[in-house]
Parts: C-alpha cells; structure tokens; sequence
C-alpha cells in the first residue's frame, strides 16, 4: 500500500510508487533589503506568502537521476546540474547517503525568474518526493536545513502559509493571524529579471546621490494582516527592490499604474520582478480587476490567486 505525509505530518512514511508533490509560488508582502554581508548575501526582513499558482513534481524510481518538464518554461529551462531541482536531489542524497536515483516530472505553471520564486518551489518539492521516495525519514525542518543551502526561499515553501523571514531569508517563522483568505491578481511579464542584478542595482542607486527610500518594518505589515481589512492591508504592502526592478524594467511602471486606474487596492511588483501583484477586495474584485489588466494589454497574461496556501504538498 502506498502511503502518504497528512497536511501537517512531519513524521514521513514509505512510498513505493509514484510520488507526486504540489508546490505553491509565493509573494513578498514585505521585503526589506539591509546592508550587504560579507558572504555575499543581504540582510532580509520579508514576509511570505504562499498563492495559489502551483507546479507539480512527481519521482519514480529510476537507476539514475533524470529531469524532463512541461509548461512554463519547456525547452528554455536547463535540466542538467545547474538546475535547482537536481541539485536539492543530490544535495538530499548526500545528507542521507543514499544513491541519487530517480526519475523526475516537473509540470511548471509558475514563470521563470519572475519574482514568484518557482525554481525554489521546485526545489521544495524535490526535497519533499525525493524523500519520501527513497524513505530517507527527514522531518520538514531537517528538510529546510537542507534547502537553505540551495536557496533562501526553500524553507518558507517547504512550510508555506504566511511568515517572517530573516537572515537572508531562510529563517522562518510563522506568523499566527486569525484565518483570512487575501485575493490576489498577478501581472505576469513576457520576459524575466535575474535575482542577482536586481539586488546589485539597488546597491548601485543606494550610492548614488539620490537614494531610494527603505520600506518601513515589518511590524505594521504583521499588525494589518491580523486586522483582516484590505485596505489596511494595502496601505502596509512594502519592497526595497521596486526601485531596481523599475530601474531595469522601466515599463513595469505602467503596469502599476494600470492596476491603479483598475481600482486596485494597492499594488508592488513581488520579490525581484517582473511580476506586479495587485490586492484584491474579495473573488470577484480579483476577476474584474484580471479582466481589466488582460484587456489594457500591459502585461503578458493577468491571473488571479488567493493565500495563504500550504507549503509543498504529496498530492
């Protein structure tokens, strides 16, 4: 019999066929971007936020370790060791000695460098089948441990939900708000922005003679989602790397505009960009809003989502 991780099991069982695995993108509500530190990375402050926009990873046994997708992305994202999915794979092999085998299916709906952070999403849930499929008996946290190795996002999505991140990112905590459910509209971009030049520009105008303001922290942000009202939800959405994201994609500019002509009630581009995420009053604002984007044709393709939404998943 084939069985499964519960929703919020930490304790794995065996798998002995397929393994299949949902994985939620996720948004910034808050990002701050501190000072640059000596192994490379900044110094974060963000809030999480898990969406519903998934892709989907199933592992079968195989003699070797093996990589093929569908979707977003297909034919531009490279399947071989640079790719954030085989790399969790060995990364998991290693920390367990066990041999890296496994045949690997990504079905990708997230976009490629878009802010959404679909690479980590991936990574995820390569740690979550990976581990099930070869009963190496990792707890979530242990499986953080080693996400946080491959990128700063991993953790928050092995978790999902919404919460605070520190570090560069990697050290998650949960923050506790009464259920809520957000409605989202994301203005996905035809192109995408590389993490590291988004950072490096912000660094570059943070010299130059007129700096871009910091957000604020993120206490006001955690205080209005325990408010459960939109519009103080709106008024509290924050990103240090709006600036560079605009700097290197000035057209993004329009597409924040025109979700405010849209009636949105507040709009920021998540994470490094491109995307632009737009906050919703309820369901059907969010359509009407994605409706109104599709037809202005700034953007690629206006999709709406909700969150929070629970980390990668067995399906």
């Amino acid at each position: 019999m084939t069985e499964a991780w519960g929703p919020d099991d930490d304790e794995p069982r065996r798998h002995h066929g397929p393994v299949r695995v949902r994985v939620p993108a996720k948004i910034n509500l808050h990002l701050g971007v501190g000072a640059l530190r000596p192994d490379g990375f900044h110094e974060l402050t963000t809030v999480y936020h898990a969406i519903s926009l998934f892709d989907e990873l199933t592992a079968r046994p195989g003699d070797t370790l093996a990589l093929t997708m569908e979707g977003e992305g297909a034919g531009t994202l490279a399947l071989d060791e640079s790719n954030l999915i085989i790399r969790a794979a060995r990364a998991l092999a290693q920390r367990t000695r066990m041999p890296a085998h496994a045949r690997l299916h990504l079905r990708k709906t997230i976009p490629l460098a878009a802010g959404l952070a679909g690479g980590s999403a991936d990574a995820a849930a390569t740690l979550i089948a990976c581990d099930l499929l070869w009963g190496t008996g990792l707890t979530r946290d242990e499986l953080a441990e080693v996400g946080a190795d491959l990128g700063s996002d991993i953790p928050f999505l092995l978790h999902g939900g919404t919460a605070l991140g520190t570090g560069h990112g990697e050290a998650i905590s949960p923050i506790l708000a009464r259920p809520t459910t957000w409605h989202w509209v994301l203005a996905l971009a035809d192109g995408g922005l590389a993490t590291p030049q988004v950072y490096a520009k912000l660094d570059a105008l943070r010299e130059s003679p007129f700096p871009p303001k910091a957000v604020a922290g993120a206490d006001d942000l955690m205080t209005a989602l325990r408010q459960r009202d939109p519009s103080v939800l709106g008024a509290a959405l924050g990103n240090d790397l709006q600036p560079a994201a605009l700097a290197l994609c000035p057209e993004l500019a329009g597409v924040l505009e025109a979700g405010e002509r849209a009636g949105a009630v507040a709009g920021l581009v998540s994470g490094s960009g491109p995307t632009c995420v737009f906050l919703a009053t309820d369901a059907a604002h969010a359509e009407r809003l994605a409706a109104a984007l599709n037809a202005a044709g700034v953007c690629r393709e206006a999709v709406t989502a909700r969150g929070p939404m629970p980390g990668a998943r067995v399906t």
